[in-house]
């Protein structure tokens, strides 16, 4: 009589589970390192267009791939691969110095070999003014996590009854077309007149859009970014897909949907579209909280 075949032994639910969890683990891993990865805004510095509180995803193929594209910047990708340079005017997320070692999140204005420089509040790009032109206050109600210490006394101010950040704001059109909104709050001699920069072979010259506010490639580590070499550029921002105004308690559900700031999500980077006529129109141009 012939034998029974032998049967498999029978795996736990906790191994399954466990199972499970580890290929889990594995897919988030490989999405978060090449495809797309979050990134929360912490800070003022990218103000108007990115407020504290806003939560975005970063593609991460964009620009190739480094050692930053793992998290926590595993040395296991040598150098750079299938890398690219920014486009000027893209908003980046890169690792900050080693002094620093944290991520940053700021706009690509001066590519490799070219020159930047402030005078007078007004950016210059190889020796040529960008324009610069004022339009509405940037305005935005003061939160648990932007509040009037934040804002500055100079510029708390009250709307409807509500008390709001009224900061001075300004369009800048890059070569090519690329337009965006800046903050500039006053005239502080060591950020709106400087040296003349030059952006070393490898690297990129960022700023920050709330100009007076930003710690970037005008200044050196720890104050600011320095030059920024294109292996630590990790992507560029995509989309915001949540925004929350800081008002939100854990024991108080209720309170995570009134803290949401709901018309921002969705909000894209995407360049400006040319119009007729040779025309552009920005995406910031189309919102007046941008």
């Amino acid at each position: 009589m012939a034998k029974d075949a032998k049967t498999k032994p029978a795996r736990s639910e906790t191994a399954e589970t466990f199972r499970f969890l580890l290929k889990l683990a594995v897919v988030v891993l490989i999405l978060r390192s090449f495809i797309f990865a979050p990134f929360s805004i912490p800070s003022e510095s990218m103000l108007p267009r990115l407020l504290i509180g806003d939560y975005l995803f970063v593609s991460k193929w964009s620009y190739g791939y480094s050692r930053w594209s793992l998290p926590g910047g595993v040395p296991l990708i040598p150098g750079r691969i299938f890398g690219s340079t920014p486009t000027r005017g893209d908003v980046v997320v890169f690792r900050a110095p080693e002094v620093l070692d944290h991520d940053v999140i700021k706009r690509v204005i001066g590519l490799p070999g070219e020159t930047v420089q402030m005078r007078q509040g007004t950016l210059y790009l190889n020796g040529t003014a960008i324009p610069k032109a004022r339009i509405a206050d940037f305005t935005i109600p003061l939160t648990a996590n932007f509040d009037a210490e934040k804002c500055g006394a100079p510029f708390v101010d009250v709307a409807d009854g509500v008390q709001i950040c009224r900061y001075p704001r300004y369009r800048e059109t890059l070569p090519g077309g690329r337009s965006y909104s800046v903050l500039d709050q006053a005239q502080l001699p060591d950020r709106d007149d400087t040296g003349v920069y030059t952006v070393p072979a490898g690297h990129i010259f960022v700023m920050g859009d709330n100009r007076d506010d930003s710690g970037d490639s005008r200044f050196p580590a720890p104050s600011g970014m320095g030059y920024v070499p294109l292996e630590n550029v990790e992507g560029k921002a995509v989309v915001s897909f949540f925004s929350t105004d800081g008002n939100a308690e854990w024991l108080k559900p209720w309170t995570w949907v009134s803290a949401a700031r709901w018309e921002r999500i969705g909000e894209g980077f995407e360049r400006p579209r040319r119009l007729a006529g040779g025309r552009v129109r920005s995406p910031a141009a189309r919102s007046g909280t941008l």
